[in-house]
């Protein structure tokens, strides 16, 4: 199992371009912080918007239609996302909130606040064989109230941590830079989405570099304001389990409650898989439009790094061992 998932990491490209990301904000950190020579504050809002008119022209509006007839599924995989999520931030809060530095607490709420993520939920749904319809609606769906779900989950819960959030600011910066963009593909896709799907690939590779950018940048202004040296190597070990445990509790709860409801074996793979993920393509661009230059943006986005590591390395073993089960032979 260990050497299983060291070739995955050594596969992952993104995975190390994040770590280069993080390093080169370690080295260079004057040049991506705000104000800084790279002007970050433009460069996020041209490649945000960019990002989610791709997103917008490769949203499939067929499949989601077919996808529509599974409600059970969808009423469980959202609320998961946007109920289940933050109420374990919240237990979690309840419990060792305390001692947890404010910013890392507020980088796990953001975590739970966070929609699913598209593209490896219904890749690992196929890959399972289960309901890829239902993964492909849901997970758009997803998105979507993400883009006022989220900021109104971390605006209910943030006065815990001590922050504080403008709603009507966040709302209006997240309406601009992702529901329009995303209007705009949805519109423009029967004039060009044949052409965007023989280019999906290159549009992928792009979606994820300029998540780097947004890495970098986000890490130039945390580093450069002495938050890591504050806090040192406690942080990381805090976010990175507080994202662990996340997951693994997640798991298990779809799980179970996808058995408990009766549900296929192909719906409770949607379910595991759409109801336990978090964006990391969205997520990053998200938390730039909603904390802005906020000098713990590093830190913020640190425990949806290592979630989206651990989602990808977890899950797609478990795709695997739902593979492996014969066609209609219930999981174990």
């Amino acid at each position: 199992m260990p050497l299983r998932l060291v070739k995955r990491l050594a596969r992952d490209w993104f995975l190390l371009g994040m770590l280069g990301a993080v390093l080169l904000a370690a080295l260079f950190p004057a040049f991506g912080a705000s104000g800084g020579p790279m002007h970050a504050d433009v460069v996020a809002d041209v490649g945000i918007f960019a990002v989610f008119l791709l997103h917008g022209l490769g949203l499939p509006a067929a499949q989601l239609r077919a996808g529509v007839v599974t409600w059970r599924v969808h009423v469980v995989v959202q609320a998961f996302t946007f109920v289940v999520f933050p109420l374990l931030w919240w237990l979690g809060d309840v419990l060792v909130g305390r001692w947890l530095p404010s910013d890392v607490s507020m980088g796990l709420l953001y975590l739970c606040a966070v929609p699913s993520t598209i593209s490896s939920s219904v890749a690992m749904t196929g890959a399972a064989r289960g309901n890829v319809p239902a993964a492909i609606f849901n997970a758009s769906l997803s998105s979507l109230l993400g883009i006022v779900l989220t900021p109104l989950i971390i605006g209910l819960f943030a006065s815990a941590t001590g922050q504080s959030l403008s709603m009507g600011q966040a709302v209006l910066k997240l309406a601009t830079l992702l529901l329009l963009p995303l209007a705009l593909g949805q519109l423009l896709r029967p004039l060009v989405g044949g052409w965007f799907a023989r280019y999906r690939p290159y549009t992928n590779t792009f979606d994820r570099v300029f998540i780097l950018v947004l890495v970098y940048s986000s890490f130039c202004d945390s580093i450069a304001s002495g938050l890591f040296s504050d806090y040192g190597a406690e942080v990381l070990g805090i976010a990175f389990v507080g994202a662990v445990l996340l997951l693994v509790t997640v798991l298990v709860l779809t799980t179970r409650t996808a058995r408990a409801l009766g549900f296929s074996k192909e719906d409770e793979i949607a379910v595991v898989f759409c109801g336990s993920k978090k964006t990391l393509a969205s997520g990053v661009p998200m938390a730039r439009l909603l904390f802005g230059a906020n000098p713990a943006l590093g830190l913020i986005v640190l425990p949806l790094m290592f979630y989206h590591q651990a989602q990808l390395l977890v899950c797609s073993l478990l795709a695997e061992r739902y593979a492996k089960r014969p066609a209609g032979q219930p999981a174990a």
